[in-house]
């Protein structure tokens, strides 16, 4: 039996592609991001009382691989990109239903002209990824102090991130705080594949965030971002 799925909303995030997104929720605190709501879920309504609650849960859509389809064994970054384990046993993007959940802050809702806009921080997605739920985070049940984390039980250790003076000078304006801290906390995870690291790397790196190309280099444990350059719209 198949069933359909319609989208409640979109995010918008400062990730503008898949490559150093977040691997997790929550590593990068200072992004801040927003889920405007959309056909019927675009109501107060709908959103009455959700201020109660600190963080809520997301359930999206992978829509960035779903015709790429999905395989019953994964190479996890975590385990170095070689060894297999089962899809059901990791939070890998490519997945029989393309469904994935973050656990976020939720940081208010704004209405504005009639549109319904929910923010949140620490998200872990794709600028333009379909929302299909939103949930409340509950502590009591949610929260599981004696759990398991199996190969995943601690945080990944992060780099130290230097601007250089271009990059120092190209960042400029009222969110050059805000952009800096952002860029900062995405590039500290080591966003490249897993068998580059721990090993001589004289690659230059570009990513986009916000509306910048982001070009850095690797020497570990230091990352140097050498420039930011303002993408044309």
């Amino acid at each position: 039996m198949a069933y359909s799925i319609e989208p409640i909303g979109i995010i918008h995030s400062p990730y503008k592609e898949k490559f150093a997104v977040p691997r997790q929720p929550g590593l990068v605190p200072s992004a801040n991001c927003e889920i405007v709501l959309q056909g019927l879920a675009n109501s107060l309504e709908a959103v009455r009382s959700i201020e109660q609650f600190s963080h809520v849960w997301l359930l999206f859509l992978f829509d960035q691989n779903l015709e790429a389809g999905w395989r019953p064994t994964v190479r996890p970054p975590r385990l170095g990109g070689n060894e297999r384990i089962g899809v059901f046993a990791s939070r890998a993007t490519f997945r029989p239903n393309g469904i994935g959940m973050s656990a976020v802050k939720l940081k208010g809702v704004r209405h504005h002209n009639g549109q319904v806009i929910i923010d949140i921080g620490g998200a872990d997605l794709v600028d333009g990824t379909p929302i299909i739920d939103i949930k409340p985070y509950i502590p009591y049940s949610d929260s599981l102090p004696d759990a398991l984390g199996g190969f995943a039980s601690e945080q990944p250790p992060t780099l130290i991130v230097e601007f250089s003076l271009n990059a120092q000078q190209q960042l400029s304006g009222k969110k050059a705080d805000y952009h800096r801290a952002v860029i900062t906390e995405v590039l500290a995870q080591d966003p490249r594949p897993a068998y580059k690291k721990g090993k001589s790397d004289n690659k230059t790196y570009a990513v986009n965030l916000f509306d910048f190309n982001v070009q850095f280099t690797v020497s570990e444990p230091v990352i140097t971002v050498i420039s930011i350059d303002t993408i044309n719209q």
